[in-house]
């Protein structure tokens, strides 16, 4: 499976942006999309929204529920963040990984993905 990310940039306090997750090679129906952030001078990536391949069903990130929104278009094997009312804290690199399970416990653990794509840096300015 290969993930490549795209849509991050700088952006001013307030406003949104749509990160893109393009999904190739072999997916399965329990596999679920997830993404996270790693924020400068931070250990370890903040679980930030996931979504179930086969249902759609969708986990968020105690940090950015109702403020983001995760959506995949199946058909184009893409996986989308909108990211709306961001903050300087929501500054970092930004990845997409894949999980071979729905399990939502699971999707909350980057340990438990086994792959990742390269990340987009997502920088707001206050």
């Amino acid at each position: 499976v290969q993930l490549v990310e795209s849509g991050g940039g700088l952006v001013q306090a307030g406003g949104s942006l749509r990160l893109s997750c393009a999904v190739s090679g072999r997916t399965v129906s329990s596999a679920s999309i997830g993404w996270f952030r790693q924020a400068p001078g931070k250990e370890g990536r903040e679980f930030v929204a996931a979504i179930t391949w086969s249902r759609g069903f969708k986990f968020y990130g105690d940090a950015v529920s109702g403020r983001f929104a995760i959506t995949k278009d199946g058909v184009k094997k893409e996986v989308y963040l909108q990211m709306n009312n961001l903050n300087p804290e929501d500054t970092a690199v930004y990845f997409c990984g894949s999980i071979p399970t729905s399990s939502e416990r699971a999707c909350r653990l980057p340990d438990k993905y086994d792959y990742w794509g390269e990340g987009t840096q997502v920088t707001v300015s206050s």
